[in-house]
């Protein structure tokens, strides 16, 4: 006697199949997204150092030369590329959609943060790169929020939270 399924086979192993991709993509995204976030931080880093602290500020607000920012943009792919180990029209590929992604975030948590101001405004080198970090600390929170665990990361100086009384059963 034939057993009936609901879904032929093939539709059964594709749906297994993706399940399992998209419990992967999970941690692939994270890792491509923290290493396109290092590859941006870096170049903006150096820019910094190097006195361009301007040009950084216009970069993520987009008034830069488009000379400057296609330049930029060269120098965070091809950090990224490095950092991803990928090759080819896969390495292309991952990129093209994971720096544009992780830029936009920044943009949007630097004008809702109003970081842009500030890093013009702070004129000296070390000011304006803990601006960068500050704003790398809340793009990354953006990207991988911590759902529900309220997990904090707290100082080594800080006092520890209070713990609840123990609750008596009635």
């Amino acid at each position: 006697m034939k057993k009936l399924t609901l879904l032929p086979h093939f539709l059964r192993t594709a749906g297994q199949l993706t399940s399992m991709a998209a419990w992967q993509t999970g941690r692939l995204f994270r890792k491509a997204a923290a290493s396109a976030l290092e590859s941006i931080q870096d170049v903006l880093r150096a820019e910094v150092k190097k006195g361009n602290a301007k040009l950084v500020a216009d970069f993520l607000t987009d008034k830069a030369l488009p000379a400057a920012r296609a330049l930029l943009l060269e120098r965070m792919a091809a950090r990224l590329l490095v950092r991803l180990g990928l090759r080819g029209v896969l390495a292309s590929s991952v990129i093209g959609w994971i720096l544009p992604f992780v830029l936009e975030q920044m943009v949007k948590v630097g004008q809702r943060t109003g970081l842009f101001d500030k890093l013009r405004a702070h004129s000296t080198v070390q000011e304006s790169l803990l601006r960068l970090e500050e704003l790398k600390e809340a793009v990354w929170k953006r990207l991988v929020p911590d759902h529900g665990s309220s997990a904090e990361l707290l100082d080594d100086d800080a006092e520890l939270p209070h713990q609840l009384p123990p609750q008596t059963k009635l």
